[in-house]
């Protein structure tokens, strides 16, 4: 099986100091990927390079076999950890905005999910907290039919009641034949859905395996690691 995501000698420095590190990375189709570290670690950065949104690297970076680009732009659903919508705009404005941009877009199941977040279509962004902003956002990156997904920090704004519910909407909405990589500080609420985990730290990759070779190898589960991992 080739890999949808195949990343080797990465390097990538801010005013010298450097934040990735001869970093290597391979991702599976139909994998969802825990990606975890403090802060810091370089896993924005990454998402960015995946993204096509940094390119001043060195190394090589592979999405469906070719570098971030046009191509890779177009099967790439990608959600930043900040809003990027601008205050003016309506819920339904952005739909219409994600509907004429991405050929690959349902406009049907964002409204779907909109009615089921009990979001209004006609409400301004500025009218809207940052939770309901980052569920809107949320909504917009998972009514793509994309190759892969790449969600940072989808949950922070989001309050516990609600992150089961959207836990299971980015299962039951994201093309199973595709890959998703998530990164999150919420451990212990997110792992059920993993499939695999890459533990990010000083620029490199700590451990990356299996959820249940984890679970298998330490008797623990992925937030425990991780706590030992990244202990003081």
């Amino acid at each position: 099986m080739n890999n949808l995501v195949q990343i080797s000698h990465l390097n990538k420095a801010y005013d010298r100091i450097p934040v990735l590190n001869d970093f290597q990375l391979t991702v599976e189709p139909g994998k969802i990927v825990g990606l975890l570290g403090p802060n810091g670690c370089g896993k924005t950065t990454l998402m960015k390079i995946m993204s096509g949104l940094i390119n001043d690297y060195r190394g090589e970076v592979l999405i469906d076999g070719q570098r971030p680009g046009i191509h890779t732009k177009s099967i790439i659903s990608y959600l930043p950890e900040k809003t990027y919508l601008a205050d003016w705009m309506r819920a339904s404005d952005a739909i219409a905005m994600f509907d004429d941009f991405y050929s690959d877009f349902d406009k049907v199941k964002a409204l779907e999910l909109l009615s089921r977040f009990h979001l209004e279509p006609r409400q301004k962004l500025k009218a809207m907290s940052k939770g309901m902003q980052e569920k809107l956002q949320l909504i917009l990156v998972m009514s793509r039919a994309a190759r892969l997904y790449i969600l940072d920090e989808p949950l922070s704004g989001v309050d516990s009641a609600a992150r089961s519910s959207i836990l299971d909407i980015i299962l039951k909405n994201y093309n199973e034949d595709a890959s998703l990589i998530l990164s999150t500080h919420l451990i212990y609420d997110v792992e059920r859905i993993f499939d695999e985990v890459v533990m990010m730290g000083y620029g490199k990759i700590i451990l990356q395996d299996s959820v249940d070779g984890i679970r298998e190898k330490t008797g623990k589960s992925v937030d425990e690691v991780f706590r030992e991992v990244f202990s003081c």
